[in-house]
């Protein structure tokens, strides 16, 4: 398998899901600007949306969409308990909670990055998502993770995004169930082999 990503983005997730997994792969660093990859190839030919991250099996099939891809990568070793097993009640709340990061987390960071956005906008923008963030507090405040408090799929890819929040003037010391998940998250032996690989890149 091939994980194209980008460092400082949300393709950190199923990279360290994989690492968690313990299961073989190859890096791919991507210029998100020029969409090219490291080793000279089209990005946009390996998926046309664009973006990071991209999963290349060994077959030639492509996944994309972080979350997707995490999911796949869980069922590829159930032992592991990442994810909950389909069908059952744990795996909806995965999806519950992947898709609501996604669009409410996720999605909430994206208009911070526009450096043109007017002071209004941006204001409003950051009020939405301190109260989604509120909401994510609130469901950390009683437990260690997201899903049947058991580490996994979610509290990887919530990781990931949540790392965006000091340069994008987030102070997530208003919520220290926020600052002490992450503290928790980033002391696992993937995670910072993760970080490590992706900084050295």
């Amino acid at each position: 398998m091939k994980l194209y990503y980008a460092p400082d983005t949300c393709s950190l997730s199923p990279h360290i899901l994989l690492r968690e997994l313990d299961l073989p792969f190859d890096l791919v660093r991507v210029d998100n600007h020029a969409k090219r990859t490291a080793d000279g190839g089209d990005f946009l030919a390996i998926n046309p949306k664009g973006y990071v991250a991209a999963l290349r099996l060994d077959d030639g099939r492509v996944l994309t969409e972080g979350p997707a891809i995490s999911q796949y990568l869980a069922d590829l070793r159930p032992e592991a308990g990442l994810a909950p097993p389909v069908g059952s009640w744990g795996r909806s709340q995965l999806q519950e909670w992947l898709n609501f990061i996604s669009a409410e987390i996720h999605g909430g960071f994206g208009p911070l990055f526009n450096r043109d956005l007017p002071e209004a906008a941006r204001a409003w923008w950051q009020g939405r998502l301190e109260k989604r963030l509120d909401y994510v507090a609130a469901a950390l405040h009683a437990r260690q993770a997201l899903v049947q408090d058991r580490y996994g799929v979610a509290d990887i890819y919530l990781y990931a995004v949540l790392r965006w929040a000091p340069q994008l003037g987030v102070d997530l010391a208003r919520w220290p169930e926020l600052v002490h998940f992450q503290r928790r998250i980033e002391s696992r032996p993937a995670v910072q082999a993760a970080l490590a690989a992706e900084a050295h890149a």
